[in-house]
């Protein structure tokens, strides 16, 4: 058994593959500069975390507010809820429709902001709303500078409707600034359902973290080893009569 196997193994010998090296001399610099660049990537969103929890420390909510409200920056503010609620319509979680609550929120100190406080399920009806009132009292939250729910550019405007809560398919800023003109231009999306006044709050990452980028690295540096093994093994023909005419 030994003896075969020795043999075969002399029986190989290299073969340079023109057309597999020019492949090969293409595609694995690229490779590796891509894994290379989503290290840099992750190293970039790393200080950009640190410097944003930084700055979470000791910045309150007016500062974050004139500082600029960068989408999934953390962000802690104090106050209570007002009575204003809107649910973003045609959500659903798990197959089963609901909503999205979205409820003005009045800091201690600052401008009030539009908050997410999650998702609720819908009644069975389409006459029916969810109660979404939300607590009496002053609460500290926690969450992450979001968009407004903007439509589309073809989408229609949004109908005009009386009482509250109130049920859309989008909520642009214009919307919510005719009902509370010092709203800013970015909402608060709730970290978790442990949250004061939180429903459903599992969200969908907001913000590509360094770990993801590590993940991104992992896969092109893997991708260049797979091409670097494969064109190695391509190179290696057996010697005998058909690489002899192969030659001449």
């Amino acid at each position: 058994m030994t003896a075969s196997i020795r043999k075969m193994i002399m029986a190989l010998r290299w073969h340079a593959n023109w057309r597999l090296m020019i492949f090969t001399g293409a595609f694995l610099p690229l490779l590796v500069s891509l894994g290379i660049w989503q290290l840099n990537r992750a190293e970039e969103k790393q200080i950009m975390l640190d410097q944003w929890q930084q700055e979470a420390q000791g910045l309150n909510w007016p500062d974050l507010v004139v500082s600029g409200l960068e989408n999934g920056r953390p962000v802690t503010v104090t106050g209570l809820y007002g009575k204003r609620s809107w649910l973003l319509d045609n959500r659903t979680r798990d197959g089963i429709a609901g909503y999205e609550v979205l409820t003005a929120f009045y800091p201690l100190q600052g401008p009030p902001v539009l908050i997410n406080r999650g998702w609720v399920a819908a009644p069975r009806t389409r006459n029916q709303l969810p109660d979404v009132a939300p607590p009496d009292g002053i609460f500290s939250v926690t969450g992450r500078i979001n968009q407004y729910p903007e439509p589309p550019v073809l989408s229609g405007r949004t109908a005009q409707q009386e009482g509250w809560p109130r049920r859309v398919q989008t909520l642009p800023w214009s919307v919510a600034r005719a009902e509370v003109a010092a709203f800013p231009g970015a909402i608060i999306r709730l970290q978790d359902r442990d949250q004061p006044g939180a429903y459903r709050a599992d969200w969908e990452p907001d913000l590509m973290g360094p770990q993801t980028h590590y993940g991104y690295a992992t896969q092109w540096f893997a991708l260049a080893l797979v091409l670097t093994i494969l064109s190695v093994l391509a190179s290696y023909r057996k010697t005998g009569s058909n690489n002899d005419n192969d030659n001449g």
